[in-house]
């Protein structure tokens, strides 16, 4: 079975994103809730861990681990996001806010979008 469109759609997302933590890893720092340790290194981890989990819904042999492995990254990085949110509204950037913000319901979707790519599997 063929891959989903909304999940083809997280694909490209967590392609182009893998890549940005990989490449301009300090665009993250700034989101990083100041509880968690390690930033540099996390913000590496899951730029692996979404390009992964990209090539591993596309491959329908391992779709169905890239899927669940997905959702689990989705909900992991959740707390930067509203990090993220948390320091927009300190600011006047209403771009920013609003981009900020809209990413929060946006999880919702993808996770569905990557479980449903796993049935697929």
């Amino acid at each position: 079975m063929s891959l989903p469109i909304s999940a083809k759609v997280v694909v490209g997302a967590f392609a182009v994103s893998g890549t940005v933590h990989l490449v301009k890893p300090e665009v993250f720092e700034t989101v990083m809730p100041s509880w968690v340790p390690a930033h540099r290194e996390l913000i590496y981890a899951s730029g692996v861990a979404e390009l992964l989990c990209a090539a591993g819904m596309v491959a329908p042999r391992t779709r169905k681990v890239a899927g669940y492995a997905s959702a689990l990254l989705l909900l992991g990085v959740f707390p930067g996001n509203i990090q993220m949110a948390q320091d927009a509204s300190r600011t006047r950037n209403r771009t920013f806010q609003a981009a900020a913000y809209a990413r929060l319901p946006l999880q919702v979707p993808m996770i569905r979008a990557v479980l449903e790519a796993a049935r697929t599997a």
